[in-house]
């Protein structure tokens, strides 16, 4: 199998291609080392470059990731991504029945081996970090490619492959979550040692990476929880189904917010840090569209990131029927990781209990998603933040008519 022609032909041609993959002899084995290890390594060392030579702000005077951080950072951006398609294929081969098909262990990796293509090659834009947005518009491709593939390899009905698929990105959400968990306190500044003059070991850590690990267990069980109802509920993934299928004028159900307005909701400071940047992008696929509006603030030494990003409201309804049914509460002596419900809001926090670095998430109940990250911040000033970006005005906005 010649690698390039593979990546033109399921890129250009997935009508064409998968019935060739279907009929193809192929193992696990032949499949991460002929094809899976070589897109991952293009993608992880192209981020290195990015983040590392390059730098993240214009060319040539872009902010560098210190070449230690990033060689680590490479390193995870190598093997996390093989370790997910493990981990969805597992989640295709679970699923089939439900949906008609039949269960093929094989069939299932080629399918999410050779459906993630489009993910990994727009890794490549991660060369210019200021690029990187177009990797979005690539993972929704290969979105579609799944889509595509489903009838052929897993022999579902072709009239339920949407839903298949909009079950399969679900609990494939969940999954990287749960795999994020796990590599969280592995990763430079969290725990990983003298990287680039990054802090030393705790013993706290890694007793959390213990628990991060009994935590995947859990979370396995709770993907296919997820899995079982979002398959029984029909209703509640209709939408997204017919998203992903084409339905609809221009094939998406409903366009999400423009990305200029979600941009109109940073506002010039955050508390008593001044904003230092703003951005908004959007970006679009078969199917599925989003946008999103990103800034940073900063001031004595303080860091905090903010994004808002809208997936439109069929991804966006799925998205939250996902994590209405992953609720966690984690402690650790230093640390705190927590997922609850509050007034209709999905509520995701992560922080330091030093306040050196907390995180914290909302889904909102129009399912638009606001997220902060802060560095020498604690989570209760960074909930203030949030919540004084006026919430209840973002929910307010309306979306596009179809």
């Amino acid at each position: 199998m010649n690698l390039v022609q593979r990546v033109q032909a399921i890129l250009l041609r997935p009508g064409e291609t998968w019935p060739v993959i279907d009929g193809e002899p192929a193992t696990a084995a032949s499949i991460y080392r002929d094809y899976l290890v070589l897109l991952a390594a293009i993608a992880a060392v192209a981020g290195f470059v990015g983040s590392s030579v390059v730098g993240i702000g214009p060319i040539g005077a872009g902010l560098r990731v210190p070449l230690a951080a990033g060689l680590v950072n490479m390193v995870f951006g190598f093997a996390m991504p093989l370790v997910g398609v493990f981990v969805m294929a597992l989640i295709v081969d679970a699923l089939a029945p439900t949906f008609g098909g039949g269960k093929n262990p094989l069939n299932a990796l080629k399918l999410v081996a050779y459906g993630s293509t489009a993910c990994f090659v727009g890794g490549i834009f991660n060369l210019v970090p200021a690029l990187s947005t177009l990797g979005l518009l690539a993972a929704l491709y290969s979105i579609y490619l799944i889509y595509v593939g489903l009838p052929v390899l897993m022999k579902c009905p072709p009239d339920r492959a949407a839903a298949y698929t909009a079950v399969v990105v679900i609990c494939g959400v969940v999954a990287m979550i749960v795999l994020g968990a796990l590599a969280t306190p592995l990763l430079p500044g969290r725990g990983l040692g003298p990287v680039a003059g990054g802090p030393q070991p705790r013993s706290a850590d890694v007793a959390a990476a213990a628990a991060r690990a009994d935590a995947l267990r859990r979370g396995i069980d709770a993907i296919q929880a997820t899995g079982a109802a979002a398959a029984s509920s029909a209703d509640s993934f209709s939408a997204m189904a017919n998203a992903i299928s084409g339905g609809g004028e221009g094939g998406v159900t409903q366009a999400p917010i423009d990305a200029e307005r979600l941009k109109t909701k940073m506002p010039d400071t955050l508390g008593s840090l001044k904003r230092e940047s703003l951005e908004a992008s959007g970006a679009r696929a078969p199917g599925i569209a989003s946008s999103f509006a990103k800034a940073g603030y900063a001031g004595a030494g303080k860091h905090v990131g903010l994004t808002i990003t809208d997936f439109g409201g069929a991804a966006g309804s799925a998205a939250m029927a996902a994590w209405a049914d992953v609720m966690v509460d984690r402690e650790t002596p230093q640390s705190v990781d927590k997922a609850y419900r509050q007034d209709g809001r999905t509520i995701h926090e992560d922080y330091r209990k030093d306040g050196s670095h907390s995180e914290y998430t909302v889904i909102l109940r129009n399912n638009v998603i606001v997220a902060a990250e802060g560095d020498e911040v604690d989570i209760a000033t960074l909930k203030a933040m949030v919540s004084g970006l006026g919430l209840g005005a973002i929910e307010a906005m309306a979306r596009p008519a179809r």
